[in-house]
């Protein structure tokens, strides 16, 4: 059984920009920053050009809610390859270091890889 999406492409672009405004945060089941990562790659995609801002304010959203002490978020990769989606292979490098941190609650090394995403997508 293949797993379930976790991006209905289906939705317009507009619809797409908002679930990674407010979406992103209600993920329950499995890790949102993963979430956010198929959604910016669908809106990358289709040329959205506010995708690589909307990507990176939910990531710092999220790694400011991480860093805080007792916050309860799901730590589930339901896609560990997902990194492989990404046309740039040095982002993809990124993202796949960057999800092993947060999933391991190393959320000080993860800031510096979330640095360097957020310089790897303005550069695109």
């Amino acid at each position: 059984m293949e797993p379930q999406p976790l991006v209905d492409t289906s939705r317009s672009s507009r619809e797409l920009l908002r679930a990674m405004r407010r979406e992103v945060n209600e993920s329950t089941e499995t890790l949102p920053e993963s979430v956010a990562w198929h959604l910016y790659l669908e809106l990358k995609r289709r040329e959205e050009p506010s995708a690589s801002d909307a990507f990176i304010q939910a990531l710092r959203g999220l790694h400011s809610r991480r860093s805080f002490a007792g916050t309860d978020m799901p730590t589930d990769d339901s896609d560990p390859d997902e990194h492989r989606q990404a046309e740039d292979p040095f982002l993809a490098d990124l993202w796949k270091a960057y999800k092993k941190c947060i999933r391991a609650n190393r959320t000080g090394p993860a800031a510096q890889l979330l640095r360097d995403i957020e310089e790897q997508v303005a550069a695109k």
